[in-house]
Order: structure tokens, then sequence, then C-alpha cells
């Protein structure tokens, strides 16, 4: 009976068992649908999705998470160098809860059925190459993270971003954002971490900010909010993490601040804040790293700062602060970065300071501080970054600091210390950098083992050492070498020849003397030899003429005698030249440097001008070869006239010859006269006014850059100011060879370089490529900026003004925007300050095209808005993402192996592009640098909040 009962049971069971199965084969095939349309979208270069088939059941494909009912929960193709668009299926699948397709090269808009995906929890599509609108608020029920940031979306963020209440994380960084933030914002009070940084966000900060109790980060830097910061982010108690850096935030530092019992980390610097440091602020003991720097702070730093016993970082440099370096310092256990450089601090270092500390980077320097270095600077011996040049320290350096081999870094320089360089001193293994210039250290530094292997550049110049100079300082590194203006004496030592990478010599105002070695040549890579005002003797060594890129060449001043080598007018990299006040007879050369020689770079000799050099040089030419007696006694006999004759006929053949070889030369055409400048002997003989108006030369190519005098406002000084563009000679320079000047216009004739502009070139690049061309640009730059006199300001740097090579070497081809603009530059790749082109702006230009290089992006790209956009975007990526999200896809082959190198060289982007022109690093640092950590992996100009270096 029982059993006949339970069959209509069991079919029941049965009928909602085959319902149950068909209904869900019926959502995977909808799923399965879905999955396979988002697939059909997108490319796939790496075989990411090689499973993804209807075969196989889409549970087991790659990045797919299905629950216990075959449902798909989850979507995780993070980093898989997936490209295309995000097609609107997966938002329609109807359980998913977490979506990740981060550090992609995903484009297009994303869709707008977004807000169908009742189910969704996690969002994350950063670092991708999303464009267009963000997505409208919507009422999401269960969305906690939405994470936007490092695409390229643009427009304002929408006022309804409040209904997404259930949010926790919302990060919108590293997009090309306007407008402000909306005040309904303050609706999402479940909201946790929120940042909006990298964008083009304006005005003020919204107060309502202060009503999301739950926050526990915001990071609002790198864009364009103005005002004060708002006193009600001080009721944000959660906080633990504030950053409003580079933004234009004026006003005092709110006292409200100091409620943010648990904030660890507090950035503020690059605004326009002023007033004090409130003392509320040092009740925030759970403090690791506050920066302030970069403002128009002021007031001395109080004693009360001894309550952050937490701090590890303290940056207070750049500001206005007064008066002297609290003693309370020396008792902050694990303060590890202490920077107050270029402030108006006084008095004594404390002289504990070091002592109870764990410091690893202290910069005093550009203070008026006094005394003596501390004893116990490096007690913890973890100290590898000791910067306090341009005070009035005095005293000598302490024993303790000959100890600490954690050093790499010393700079003490313009100060009034004073004593012997100890043994222990000269034998630090890691200092790769030393500059103790301008003092009034004394004795000798030779009759000890120099041991630093690690040294790159050494500066001892303007102190009061003496004796003769050591034959090696340890190294096989060293690039720049300074020991002028002491009291050495003996000879130049010959192994001086065996430092391969020394790029910069100078030994001038010394007692040197003998002759110079010719050992000297072995440095091929001696950009600048300065051996001025010594009591050298002998001849100039020919070798010297095999110098190849020697720039610089200073022998002024000394006992040299002979003649000048013929050759030494053949270097094609040699510019400038003194040879004043020495014995040299004889001919000076006419060729290269010695073209255009000035008159006060040769007095003092005995030289004669040989081919019309007197134009410049100042030289009488030099007399003609005596004829034999016999021929002589023969002439005498003949009549009177025909001795006239013949001597008048020499007389004219003499200058007919010295007018063949002028360098300037006025030519007529039908349009006019021109007045023609060359800069090249060599151009002079072989190139005419029409094969410059033609632009075809039969022997030689050349190119030709036409101006208008009205369009740029042309001078009169014209020949002088273009004299300083046709004494340029350097590889990475491209070599003007002559200039034209008519009525109305005028033209520039440049050596032809074959090859394609850097903009044009850079897509086919791959890392070494790349890096090679960063490098000589920056050599460029260097060499314009500090061998040159007057140095040279580029001024209107770009892609477009350099010539790239078969051998990928660059070429900067400069052009009259050079010497003519002294005002603003409308250029893509001038500095934020719009005050005039400077060394500062060249570095700054530079720095966007290591940006350029690194990521393959223009700055001028109107998806970047404003032209400093891209380099807001780049510290965001630097400091927040992983490099396969901003290097250029390019090269994401090279960037396995080359990622340290690829970090460092965005690291001196960075510093190069700093918005004040007195952060960005110098020429001569800049390619120092560069030059360096292609060989060691190491940058040098320091971190990412670098000191003054």
């Amino acid at each position: 009976m029982a059993k006949r009962g339970s069959k209509p049971r069991d079919k029941l069971i049965m009928f909602v068992f085959v319902f149950m199965l068909f209904y869900m084969q019926q959502g995977r095939c909808s799923e399965l649908e879905l999955l396979l349309s988002m697939k059909v979208w997108m490319k796939d270069p790496l075989g990411s999705l090689h499973n993804w088939i209807p075969s196989q059941s889409f549970c087991h494909w790659n990045g797919v998470i299905c629950d216990e009912l075959s449902h798909v929960t989850k979507i995780e193709l993070s980093g898989k160098n997936l490209s295309g668009k995000i097609s609107e299926s997966i938002f329609n699948l109807p359980h998913v809860e977490s979506i990740d397709l981060s550090n992609n090269q995903l484009s297009g808009e994303i869709p707008r059925n977004f807000s169908s995906c009742l189910a969704l929890r996690f969002l994350n599509l950063s670092n991708n190459n999303f464009t267009g609108p963000l997505p409208q608020g919507s009422r999401i029920p269960l969305l906690e993270t939405l994470d936007l940031s490092n695409n390229m979306i643009s427009g304002k963020i929408p006022e309804n971003i409040g209904l997404f209440s259930s949010l926790k994380v919302l990060d919108f960084g590293g997009n090309v954002l306007i407008g402000s933030i909306p005040k309904s914002i303050s609706n999402i009070s479940s909201l946790e971490f929120l940042t909006l940084a990298s964008n083009q966000l304006i005005r003020e900060i919204p107060r309502e900010l202060g009503l999301m109790k739950n926050l526990k980060l915001i990071y609002l830097g790198y864009n364009n909010f103005s005002g004060g910061i708002p006193k009600e982010i001080g009721e944000l108690t959660s906080l633990y993490h504030l950053d409003l850096v580079y933004n234009n935030l004026t006003g005092e530092i709110p006292s409200s601040l100091g409620n943010l019992t648990n904030l660890k980390y507090l950035f503020l610097y690059i605004n326009k804040l002023t007033g004090p440091i409130p003392r509320s602020l040092f009740n925030l003991k759970e403090l690791v790293s506050l920066d302030l720097s970069d403002n128009f702070l002021s007031g001395e730093i109080p004693e009360l700062i001894s309550q952050l016993q937490n701090l590890e970082v303290l940056q207070l440099f750049a500001n206005n602060f007064t008066g002297r370096i609290p003693n309370a310092l020396t008792s902050m256990p694990h303060l590890q970065v202490l920077q107050l450089w270029s402030n108006k601090l006084s008095g004594e270092i404390p002289k504990d300071l070091g002592k109870y500390n764990n410091l690893t980077i202290l910069d005093l320097s550009t203070n008026n501080l006094t005394g003596k270095i501390p004893e116990n600077i490096c007690y913890s011996g973890h100290l590898f970054k000791l910067i306090l040049f341009s005070n009035s320290l005095q005293g000598e350096i302490p024993v303790s600091l000959s100890h600490c081999k954690s050093l790499q870094r010393i700079r003490l320089q313009n100060n009034q210390l004073t004593g012997e360089l100890s043994l222990e001193f000269t034998k630090l293994p890691l200092v790769y950098f030393l500059d103790i210039s301008g003092n009034n250290f004394f004795g000798s530094i030779s009759g000890r083992k120099w041991e630093m292997p690690a040294l790159q550049m050494l500066n001892l110049a303007r102190n009061k050492f003496f004796g003769t100079l050591p034959d090696s300082f340890g190294t096989k590194n060293l690039e720049n070498l300074d020991l002028s203006g002491n009291g050495f004496s003996g000879n130049i030592p010959r192994s001086f020849g065996q430092f391969s990478e020394l790029m910069e010599l100078k030994l001038s105002s010394n007692n040197l003397s003998s002759e110079i070695p010719d050992e000297l040549s072995s440095c091929k890579k001696l950009v600048t030899l300065d051996l001025s005002q010594n009591q050298l003797s002998g001849q100039i060594p020919m070798s010297l003429s095999e110098m190849p890129v020697l720039s610089l060449l200073d022998l002024s001043m000394n006992e040299l005698s002979g003649e000048i080598p013929p050759n030494l007018g053949k270097v094609e990299s040699l510019v400038l030249v003194n040879i004043s006040h020495n014995h040299f007879h004889g001919i000076l050369p006419s060729t290269g440097a010695f073209l255009a020689i000035n008159s006060s770079a040769v007095v003092g000799n005995q030289l004669c001008g040989g081919r019309g050099d007197e134009i410049t040089s100042g030289l009488s030419p030099c007399k003609a070869v005596k004829k034999s007696s016999i021929w002589w006694f023969f002439l005498t006999c003949l009549l009177g006239i025909l001795v006239l004759f013949v001597f008048s006929a020499l007389v004219v053949l003499f200058i007919q010859r010295r007018r063949e070889l002028k360098l300037k030369k006025v030519e007529s055409t039908q349009d006019g006269n021109w007045d023609i400048q060359f800069f090249d002997s060599k151009a002079s003989k072989s190139i005419t006014l029409n094969d410059i108006l033609s632009s075809e030369i039969s022997n030689t190519q050349i190119f030709v850059k036409k101006f208008n005098h009205v369009n740029l406002n042309i001078p009169k000084s014209f020949w002088t100011d273009i004299q300083e563009l046709g004494n340029v000679r350097h590889p990475n320079v491209v070599k003007l060879i002559a200039a034209c000047k008519s009525e109305k216009s005028g033209i520039l004739v440049y050596e032809y370089v074959e090859g394609k502009d850097l903009s044009e070139a850079i897509g086919g690049m791959n890392w070494e490529r790349r890096q090679k061309v960063a490098i000589g640009i920056a050599r460029a730059l260097k060499y314009l900026h500090f061998s040159c006199s007057p140095s040279i300001v580029v001024g209107d740097i770009s892609a477009r003004k350099f010539i790239i090579d078969g051998k990928d070497e660059a070429h900067l081809r400069l052009s009259l925007p050079t010497i003519f603009c002294k005002g603003f530059s409308s250029s893509t790749y001038v500095g934020p300050e719009y005050k005039g082109i400077s060394e500062k702006s060249d570095i700054y230009g530079f720095g966007l095209l290591l940006i350029e290089l690194l990521t393959g992006k223009n700055p001028a790209d109107t998806e970047f808005g404003l032209h400093e956009s891209i380099v807001d975007w780049a510290r965001y990526c630097y400091s927040e993402c992983h490099l396969e999200t901003w290097v250029d896809p390019a090269m994401k082959n090279d960037a396995v192996n080359n990622q340290n190198k690829m970090v460092e060289m965005m690291n001196v982007a960075l510093q190069c592009t700093a918005s004040e022109a007195a952060a960005r690093p110098c020429a001569s640092d800049v390619a120092k640098t560069l030059d360096s950590f292609v060989r060691s992996n190491s940058c040098g100009l320091g971190l990412k909040r670098c000191s003054s270096v």
C-alpha cells in the first residue's frame, strides 16, 4: 500500500529534478553565449583565452570562476595583455560578483549597461586605455569597489555619483577628469578609500568630505585645486592617509588636522600654504611620514616635534622656516629621512643628531647653519646621503664620519671647514659622489692609498691642498675630477690616462709643472680639459688631437711653447680653446675651433694668422717666406720699376687669396644682396649662394632653414648672435655651417644628417635604442649649458628637434629661437613657470622627452588636456602603478629584463619636470645619472622626493 502511494510522489520529484536540470542548462547556455560574445570583442596576443571554446565547460576556462551551481561569479583576467573593447555582455552575466580586467590594453568607452549588473561587488578596470565619460551613478546595491584608475577617461565626475551608496573603494585617479568634486559624493557614507589624484580637477575641495566618517585614505594630489584645506577634514578620525600634494592650495594648515589621531601619512608638499606649522599637528602620535615641503611656510620648527615618536620621514625643505634646528629631533628613534634644505635656519646642528636616530638621508643644505658637523651623525651606520653644502659650518670632518661605511653621496662644499683628510675618509667603499670644494681643507692627498672603488665624481677645488697629485683614487669609474684652485705641484700623473670614463678634468690654478702627458689622450670620453694657470712647459702633445669628444680645452697662463699642432684644429668636437699667455709661436690653425677664435684666447703669444684668421683673432698675418739671397741679389739688379711691379703683383695676389678664403661674403641676386657668414672653412670653398638657394649641391649635402625677418624680429646683432650657434661642435648637435641674411629674409645652412626626427623614429625603437637616444640628448644639453660660453639655451625642445641617425645617435638641430626668443615659448615641452626660456625650461622639456620615450605618448596629445597633464599622469603611474601599465607596449618584452632601468629613467623624468624650476636638476647631473645607471642600475639622483642633490 505504501509502495503504491509513493509512486505519484516519486514522479513529482523526478519532474521537478528534470525541470531544474533544464533550467540550469538554459542558464548555462545564456552565460556561455555572453562569455563568447565578450571574447569576440577582445584581442588575445598571449593566448590567455585559448580554452574559451563551447566544447569545454566555461567553469574551467582561464579566468572564469563559478559557484556550486555552475554560475559565473568571477572574471579574473588581470595583466593578460588583452586589447580591444569590452562587450556589453559582460555586465549581463546575472550572477557575476567580481570583474577584474586591470592591467591590459583595453580601449573604448565603458559600456552604459554597467548599472544592470546588480550582483556586482567588485569592478577593477584600472590601467587600461578606456576613454569617454565616467559611468553615471547608479544604485548597484552590493558594489563595494570601483577602480577605473589610470585610463584616459574624460569629462566631469557625475553629479549623481552619490548613488553608489555601498562603495568602500572609489579610485578615478590617473585620468583626464575636469570640473570639481560633486558635493553629492558625501552620500557615499560607507566610503573608506577615495582617490581622485592626477586629473585636472579644479575649484575648492568640498567641505562635505567631512561628513564621510568612514574615510581612511584621501588622495587628491596632482590636480589644480585651489582655496584652503577644509577644516572639516579634521573630523575624519578614521583617516590614516591624507595626500593633497601638487595643487594650488593656499592659506594656513588647519589646526583641526590635529584631531586625526590615526593619521600615519600627511603629504601637503608643492602647494602655496603659508603660516606656521600648527602645534596641534604634534598630537598625531601615529604619524610615520610628514612632508610639507615646497610651500611658503614660516616660523620656527617647534620642539614639540619630539612628540612624533613614530616619525620616519620629515621633509620641510623649500620653505621659509627660521630659527634653530630643534634639539628635539635627536630623540626621535625611528627618524630616517630629514630634509630641511633651502630654508633660513641658523645656529648649530644639534650635537646629538644621529646618535639616537636611524638616519639614512640628511640634507640641511642652503641655510645659515654654523658650528661643527656633529660627531655622531652616522652613529646608526645607515647614513648614505649627507648633504650640508652652502652653510657656514666650521671645524674638521668628524673622525666618526671617516668610518661611516654606508655613505654614498657627500656634499659639503661652500662652507668654512678645515683640517686634513684622514686616511680612512679616502677609503669609504660606497661613495660615488664627493664634493668638499670651497672650504679650507689643507695638507697632502698623495702618499696614501686611495680606496674608493665606487667613486665617480670628486671635487676638491678651491681649498688649500698641496704636494703632488696621487697616481690613483682607487677607482676605474671616475667621470669628473676637479682639483683646481689649490697648491698642487709636480707633474700631472701619467696614470690619469687610465681613467677611461673621465669626462671632465680640471687642474687649473695650481703649481703644476713639467709637460702635459701624452697618456691623457687615452681618456676617450674627455669633454673638458682645463689645465690653465699652472707652470706647465713643453709643447702641446700631438695626441690631444686624437680625443674624439673633447669640447673645451684651456691651456692658458702656463709656460707652454712650440707651435700649435695643426691637427688640433681638425678635432670636430672642439669648440672652445684658450691658449693665451704662453710662449707659442708660428701659425695659428685655421680650422675647427680656431676658425673664429677670440683674440683674448690667443693673446700673450708669438702667433700669427696664416689664412685670414686675423679677422677674429686679432693676429697679424704671417710674413711670406724669405727668398734665397741669390734670387734677391738678382732682383736688386733689375730696374726699380720692375721691382715695384713684382712687389705690387705679390701684394695683389695675397689680397686676392685672403678674399677667397674670407668667411664673410656678400653676393648679389635678383632679390638683392645676401650677407653670408661661413662657420666651416671647407664649406666656404665648396658651397655657393646658388647652392644654398637651390638646396642642391653636387658633392655636399646640406639642410637649409629659411626664416622671415619681420616674423622673427631679427636684431641688429645678427652676426654676433648667430656666431654662438656657429661655434657649436658636438657629436649630438647638428653643425651649423653657414648663415645668410638679406633685407627681408634669412637662411640657416646645416650639415645634412640622414635619418628621421625622433617623433617619427620612436615607434619602431626598442628599449636599448631609446636609452641610447636619451643619453645622447642629455649629453647635448650638458654641452650647451656648461661648455658653451655664454651658455646656449635651446628653449623649444621637442621630439621634432632631434634627428636620429642610422646608429641611433640623436642630433639636435639648433634654430633661431634658441638665441633670439628670450621670452615665453609656446612649446608643449616648456616648463610650467611660463617666465621665459632658461636652462631649467630645457630640463623640463627633456623630462617630457624621457616620458615620451618611456610611454610612447605624445605630450601634445589632446587626450591630456592642459600640456602639463602628461606629467601628472606619469607621476601617478610612477607612484601607484605597475610598470606594465605605463611603459610603451612596444617595449613590453624589453621590460622583463630592464624594469629597474625603466623605473629609474622615469624617476629622472619626474625630477626634470618638477613644477618649480629650482627643484629640477642641472643638465650635468642628468647626463651623469643616465650614463651611470646604464652601467650600474642605480639612478643617483636620489629618491622620488629627491633632496637638493
